[in-house]
């Protein structure tokens, strides 16, 4: 039998679960993520285009490795302990963290109400989600923007650490959890601005993966594998 065609009329009866990133796809701290990059690595004259086709979506040192790479720059990996002034890989990640976490303390954060209301609809409809996410900062996000305790299940940068999982463009972290919630990934839907984890969703082969285009392009993020794309997650409910 053809499958059916994914439509944002038919997108939620057609999965059991739903894995959701966090910045960009709940909350608007891709923004600012996208701002602390971009000052963290101001000395190299960094991009929004860089932003998205290097960083975004990545662990934070993956990010500055693919941002170095891209622009075949070679930086000392230097250790964790690393202030954020030296010049190294870990530093550009410490400052970075340093920018990212100085600007969510001293700004309002609320997520996108198209998201909150997609989450509205799933619970009342008693379909599961969980939060999977290449971020650090995970916890604080969620608190800042009123949604501790929203998802089943938290699967994030520190988990990932903990567990050996790989980050984004691997499956690894939405593998684990679907796994956490109980479904094969064939009847899960991945949900993603970035690039990287769009491909992620596609190489786990998840059900359906939908883009939200924050600023990546409808048409990167479709050759990345997503099945559709939309503007905000509001246009995918009745």
């Amino acid at each position: 039998m053809e499958q059916t065609p994914h439509t944002t009329s038919n997108l939620w009866s057609s999965v059991s679960a739903v894995l959701f990133d966090l910045d960009g796809v709940i909350t608007p701290t891709a923004e600012i993520h996208q701002r602390a990059w971009l000052e963290a690595l101001s000395t190299f004259d960094a991009t929004a285009d860089d932003y998205h086709n290097f960083i975004d979506g990545r662990p934070r040192i993956d990010g500055v490795r693919g941002f170095l790479h891209g622009r075949n720059i070679g930086l000392p990996d230097g250790s964790p302990n690393d202030q954020p002034s030296a010049a190294s890989i870990h530093a550009i990640a410490a400052r970075k963290n340093h920018l990212f976490l100085h600007i969510l303390e001293n700004e309002t954060l609320a997520a996108f109400p198209g998201s909150l209301n997609t989450l509205d609809f799933l619970e009342a409809q008693g379909t599961p989600f969980a939060l999977v996410t290449s971020s650090k900062n995970a916890d604080a996000v969620l608190k800042a923007s009123g949604l501790t305790g929203r998802f089943q299940h938290v699967v994030d940068g520190n988990r990932a650490q903990q567990e050996g999982l790989l980050g984004k463009p691997s499956a690894d972290t939405y593998l684990r959890a679907a796994s956490l919630l109980g479904f094969a990934p064939s009847v899960c839907a991945v949900v993603e601005d970035a690039v990287s984890g769009v491909s992620a969703g596609r190489n786990g082969g998840f059900g359906v993966v939908l883009g939200v285009d924050r600023g990546a392009g409808v048409e990167a993020l479709i050759n990345a594998g997503a099945d559709l794309v939309v503007r905000d997650l509001q246009e995918t409910l009745p």
